[in-house]
């Protein structure tokens, strides 16, 4: 018996995603593009980060005349998709990166002193951008963004408060920005500072915000600098589902408006925590993990490439003023206490 009538959407998700996935194509095509230019000119500028060279594509993408019309009109289905979707998978796969036995080899002094700078950041940052009159969603983002792990923690805080994607965007940019502004102050400090490689490192691992960012600084003093600093930042990067799900069940308490609640800890973040246990088991041999880095930065990439396409420079400036401001504060508040957390972690250094 043949069915005359219209076949319902929903019993044909794949049908239906194959006919949205045309529109897509330009935009990811364009993420995948840019990727490959940012992570080529990484691999000739190591101080480069790939990740900012991707934001500061997408900066580009959406300010010069002709090409951010196509940005805002054919392009922006897949840049919109890359900026969200492809942001998730980028973080699930962040979680290989994390081992817990190296984060406990730091010991239990030194992972609550990290927990504590990563708390009176985060305080301090959201007070800070409230202090300059920023909205709560956005100062709550910033905040996130600068105490754990950047854009990363962005996607996945604004995820669990259902804050929409484009009030990422500002947090992203600033975020990128300061962590770029650290790649090029903090290595001029070693100096004045007397800062021996194993305390710099402790600092940069401390304060600086994405993992990218964190290398890029870091090698500049050196292997043992560049060591210290990757396993005190992948202590803050750990803590991003805890205080994911804090935050997740905080919007819960607080939301009266009976509609229906996101998880307290969205899908992806769990998918964080698999990968991170599984890295901590040593099963993975060293070329997974290299390939799963390699993906992180293409996910990751293409995610940042959307995100900053739709940074208008000139909306920015008239609106954002405040919000730099407030980022380069919190950004010295976090340096700040980067600092004194590294010197009580390695006295004598």
């Amino acid at each position: 018996m043949r069915h005359s009538g219209p076949v319902p959407r929903d019993l044909h998700p794949f049908t239906a995603s194959l006919r949205g996935l045309p529109p897509l194509l330009p935009g990811l095509l364009a993420c995948a593009g840019a990727v490959a230019a940012a992570l080529a000119v990484h691999a000739l500028v190591p101080a480069l980060p790939a990740m900012t060279v991707a934001v500061v594509l997408g900066l580009l993408a959406a300010n010069l005349p002709g090409v951010s019309a196509w940005t805002s009109g054919p392009g922006r289905a897949g840049l919109g998709f890359a900026g969200k979707h492809l942001m998730r998978s980028g973080i699930v796969v962040l979680g290989l990166k994390v081992s817990v036995v190296d984060v406990l080899g730091l010991g239990w002094p030194a992972l609550l002193l990290i927990t504590g700078v990563v708390l009176v950041s985060f305080a301090g940052t959201y007070g800070i951008g409230r202090l300059f009159r920023l909205p709560p969603t956005v100062s709550l983002l910033i905040a996130t963004g600068f105490a754990i792990c950047g854009a990363s923690a962005i996607g996945a805080m604004a995820a669990v408060r259902r804050i929409r994607q484009q009030d990422t965007v500002l947090p992203v940019a600033l975020v990128t920005l300061c962590g770029t502004l650290a790649i090029g102050i903090l290595p001029l400090l070693t100096g004045p500072l007397e800062l021996g490689p194993q305390l710099f490192g402790a600092w940069v691992g401390a304060s600086v915000h994405d993992v990218g960012q964190v290398v890029a600084t870091a090698q500049t003093a050196g292997a043992a600098a560049l060591a210290v600093a990757v396993i005190v930042k992948l202590t803050r990067v750990l803590l991003l589902a805890p205080m994911v799900a804090v935050a997740g069940l905080h919007h819960r308490l607080r939301d009266d408006s009976g509609g229906t609640m996101p998880p307290v800890v969205p899908l992806f973040v769990l998918g964080f925590v698999a990968m991170a246990a599984l890295r901590s088991t040593g099963v993975l041999p060293a070329g997974v993990l290299e390939a799963a880095a390699l993906l992180q930065d293409i996910l990751l990439g293409m995610a940042l490439f959307g995100l900053g396409s739709a940074v208008r420079v000139r909306e920015l400036l008239r609106t954002g003023t405040r919000a730099l401001l407030a980022a380069l504060a919190a950004w010295l508040l976090i340096a700040a206490l980067g600092l004194g957390a590294a010197v009580l972690m390695l006295p004598g250094h």
